[in-house]
């Protein structure tokens, strides 16, 4: 065989060798997905990434209080509080770590390791649960306290009459 005719075979096999390489590179690149949360009302349904996670590592109470001021542009969901009941779903790696959630920044409830919850829509919009108002911030926190490793936040609005 000459040399010519091992060129074309020489090129193909450098440009297989780049493309394998490129592919490698691009995914190298990708950020890995945080575990998702979602919230259903009814029919509807808003998922989410988090809005900070950190693996299975803990974040800093500076980190945290930099990703509560992230929150802003969360997913927003209606909620009839007369008779609405708001479903909240984690990721089994957030139920692996426990979970609780927040309102407007304060703990709502308990440590959880279920992978779902459900709370009547009236209890995101009392006074006695200082949630009045018209629209109030629902958040996961993964993990609790000082253990803190994610936090996925939505937005519950008030349906009007």
């Amino acid at each position: 065989m000459t040399s010519l005719q091992s060129a074309p075979r020489r090129r193909r096999a450098l440009a297989a060798a780049g493309a394998v390489f490129a592919g490698l590179l691009a995914l190298s690149a990708c950020d890995k997905p945080t575990p998702v949360s979602t919230v259903t009302v009814g029919d509807n349904s808003v998922s989410s990434e988090a809005l900070c996670y950190n693996g299975d590592k803990t974040l800093t109470a500076k980190s945290l209080a930099e990703c509560a001021k992230k929150a802003g542009d969360e997913k927003t969901i209606t909620v009839d509080p007369d008779g609405d009941t708001v479903r909240v779903g984690v990721d089994p790696k957030i139920a692996d770590a426990g979970w609780v959630l927040l309102v407007n920044g304060r703990q709502f409830t308990d440590v959880s390791k279920k992978t779902y919850s459900t709370i009547p829509g009236s209890a995101f919009f009392n006074a006695q649960y200082g949630t009045q108002g018209t629209t109030n911030t629902l958040s996961i926190q993964m993990g609790t306290g000082s253990s803190a490793k994610g936090l996925w936040s939505y937005k519950l609005k008030k349906a009007t009459s």
